[in-house]
């Protein structure tokens, strides 16, 4: 891989709890005999993108870019969204050529920022970098070809697979630096789900305060009989927040909706919250990657529905015995029936160890 795309990524990388709903996209800018001219990383929403930001990164260096090489891990936008085109600007500037890893996947680009690009002469290379910077975005990936979010699941356990005592006390399982890295999953995601049953039980606030962030997520509570209380801690947080329920239920809806909620009735065939459907509204919601913590019912609800793609798992080194689990669904008749998992990396955080783990073919969208 060429060293400036690696750079451009690294530059994405930094962009990880920022520019959602957007992609993470690095750039840099290069003299034909490869000098660094400029570099830039998409800000956030409705702020300007990577290629504008190395083009007034090598501006404020003093650099022209007329016969540059522009870097870039994502495909040049080619429309007019909450930004202009990237392609014009890269046009106008004067660049010969420009390298970028992979094409975007928003219907409104795909293809069309690079054959603009060559329309006006500009060579145009493709695929340097590509699995990491769609690796990066797969919540984007995710959102504009399934058109369901990146449905992640965090779940905080002891080695025996508990969640919580039988008297329900969970506060601390895992420790300090395993509680912070929990923090960072949950800021680069765009919103945070949960359920009515975590609501009342814990009252949490869900929002990313171990670790610094620029953004916090938005949040998504599941509460089929449209229970959660409007002085509940998740209102404490400046987000958006939108509770999905079976119920109409109009002095609780207003009484929510008077704390900024948005309720939306989402019923299924038995009276429960239509998870699917739920995701399909978030993606239309623009949400990339969704973070689930929440409790044993809820979460063997979306694993047996087939709906989560990734787990992350803490497992602290200690042994609890009777209590909640990860998740409740089944029973299993059969082995066989078990749903496989993929690990995709294992790492020690202070004494815990924490996994990541897919479902095998979910990520070949």
């Amino acid at each position: 891989m060429h060293p400036f795309i690696e750079q451009a990524l690294a530059l994405a990388n930094q962009g990880l709890t920022l520019t959602s709903p957007n992609p993470h996209v690095g750039c840099l800018l290069s003299s034909a005999d490869g000098h660094l001219l400029g570099q830039g990383q998409t800000q956030r929403a409705g702020g300007p993108h990577a290629e504008i930001m190395a083009l007034r990164d090598a501006q404020a260096r003093g650099h022209s870019v007329r016969g540059a090489i522009a870097y870039v891990t994502l495909e040049p936008c080619c429309h007019q969204g909450r930004t202009g085109p990237c392609c014009d600007a890269l046009i106008a500037a004067g660049v010969q050529k420009v390298v970028a890893s992979i094409a975007d996947p928003n219907p409104l680009v795909c293809g069309q920022g690079f054959a603009r690009l060559r329309a006006a002469g500009i060579a145009v290379e493709v695929g340097p970098g590509a699995q990491q910077s769609r690796e990066l975005n797969i919540g984007f990936f995710s959102r504009m070809i399934r058109k369901t979010p990146w449905l992640r699941m965090k779940l905080a356990a002891s080695l025996d697979g508990k969640t919580a005592l039988e008297n329900g006390a969970s506060q601390w399982i895992t420790s300090e630096a395993a509680r912070a890295d929990g923090h960072a999953w949950r800021a680069r995601s765009c919103a945070v789900l949960t359920g009515i049953g975590t609501v009342l039980a814990d009252n949490p606030r869900l929002d990313v305060r171990l670790i610094a962030t620029q953004r916090q997520p938005q949040l998504v509570v599941v509460d089929s009989r449209l229970e959660t209380p409007p002085d509940a801690n998740l209102f404490l947080t400046d987000r958006a927040v939108y509770i999905y329920t079976a119920a109409q239920n109009d002095s609780k809806k207003a009484a929510l909706e008077a704390r900024g909620a948005s309720i939306i009735y989402l019923p299924d065939a038995r009276g429960k919250v239509d998870l699917t459907a739920m995701l399909q509204d978030l993606a239309q919601r623009e949400i990339n990657e969704l973070h689930v913590e929440a409790g044993e019912k809820l979460n063997g609800s979306l694993i047996r529905d087939g709906l989560v793609d990734e787990f992350v798992v803490y497992l602290a080194p200690k042994l609890i015995g009777q209590g909640a689990g990860m998740a409740s669904f089944g029973p299993l008749a059969e082995l066989s029936q078990a749903i496989p998992l993929e690990f995709k990396s294992t790492d020690r955080l202070g004494p815990d160890l924490r996994i990541v783990a897919r479902i095998p073919g979910r990520d070949q969208f």
